[in-house]
């Protein structure tokens, strides 16, 4: 018997979910039904979908559940995160801090006078340096992230379907990162796994990049973040063994619309 959804869409910085609210109704998904949902043509169209749950553990005020536009389960979405908590907000959770449950643990959230949403980021224990350019590091996704030249006209999906479908990453699937430093601005392209393609922007990729950037720097730093979608900034400690601690997503997370679909 077929029944109606809800659904809201959100983006954020171009990076776009569909997003259900399952406090009070958790719709069952499958697979199949989420990626014709994420379709472009066929669907509502999105990066990927996310349901609201309530709070597992004591201390949260909810539970984030992600999938990927291919219809997978997926692992921690920064720019997901943050659109998850503006649509709290929108719904009427106003505080001045934010607890919540996702895949890769806890995260805090809050919203600041602008209206950006800073998202803590798990913490990042190491950075594996394949070659003099390119960077292999877990942000709550793995990522690869390469330094390269004229980013603008760089080939994102052929170069990043390379690395992605390379013998390494085949089977889990890697999401590749892509950037150049622009004056005090760092321009991030990323191709999601998940996606097969290249999105607008990537939390946990922008994520990867800023804390790749200042890998040889000790210290704590704010990196202004460029995305085909619009602007971000990453701010973090950097540590003397190399790995990461009190990282920040920031930036926008804005309400698109609201509508209905038959499941």
């Amino acid at each position: 018997m077929s029944r109606v959804i809800e659904f809201y869409k959100y983006q954020g910085t171009g990076n776009d979910f569909i997003i259900l609210d399952g406090r009070t109704d958790h719709p069952s998904l499958n697979e199949s039904t989420i990626a014709k949902w994420c379709d472009r043509r066929f669907g509502i169209g999105a990066d990927g979908l996310m349901i609201v749950l309530n709070p597992t553990e004591a201390g949260a005020d909810f539970t984030m559940k992600y999938y990927n536009a291919d219809g997978k389960e997926g692992s921690m979405c920064g720019n997901g995160g943050r659109s998850m908590v503006q649509f709290v907000v929108d719904q009427g959770l106003v505080k001045p801090r934010y607890k919540f449950n996702a895949v890769d643990g806890w995260h805090e959230a809050f919203v600041d006078d602008n209206g950006w949403v800073h998202l803590h980021m798990t913490s990042v224990s190491q950075v594996e340096s394949t070659d003099t350019n390119s960077y292999k590091l877990n942000t709550g996704s793995p990522h690869w992230v390469q330094f390269v030249q004229e980013i603008e006209e760089f080939p994102v999906v052929d170069a990043g379907q390379a690395i992605r479908y390379s013998s390494a990453f085949k089977k889990e699937g890697i999401n590749v990162n892509f950037i150049e430093w622009q004056g005090e601005k760092l321009f991030v392209r990323t191709y999601e796994r998940g996606v097969e393609g290249e999105t607008y922007s990537c939390g946990t990729g922008v994520t990867a990049a800023a804390l790749v950037s200042k890998k040889h720097a000790p210290g704590t730093h704010r990196v202004a973040i460029k995305t085909l979608g619009g602007s971000l900034a990453v701010q973090f400690h950097a540590n003397e063994d190399g790995s990461f601690q009190d990282i920040w997503l920031q930036g926008p997370a804005k309400f698109v619309f609201k509508g209905e679909i038959t499941l």
